[in-house]
């Protein structure tokens, strides 16, 4: 239920956004219609998964865990410390700023 809010800020802040990719938890009928409400423009697909038994990459969401296991380098990000969303979220945009920066600057050979 708090997928539709979340998108309808996300989508409305950044409106140049035009697909969205989500789990398999996303694709019940409830979720696409009140997302077409508040979102008409957005193309959704839907990732799922293959319990094949083996590790299978999955397109798109690979994206994600890399970028939650670079993340997962700092620190102060590793345990669940912050009593305060806000805090919280600071620190986690200080990594996203320190990552960013790091291949930025990097020496290129």
């Amino acid at each position: 239920d708090g997928g539709v809010l979340l998108m309808g800020a996300l989508f409305g802040r950044y409106p140049s956004l035009l697909k969205l990719y989500a789990d398999s938890g996303y694709q019940g009928p409830k979720f696409q219609e009140e997302l077409k409400k508040v979102c008409r423009k957005i193309n959704v697909e839907i990732v799922k998964r293959t319990d094949a038994g083996k590790f299978v990459v999955l397109p798109r969401r690979w994206v994600v865990e890399r970028t939650i296991g670079w993340l997962n380098r700092c620190r102060r990000l590793a345990k669940d410390w912050e009593c305060l969303n806000q805090n919280a979220l600071a620190f986690l945009r200080w990594a996203s700023i320190r990552s960013m920066l790091r291949r930025l600057c990097q020496e290129r050979i």
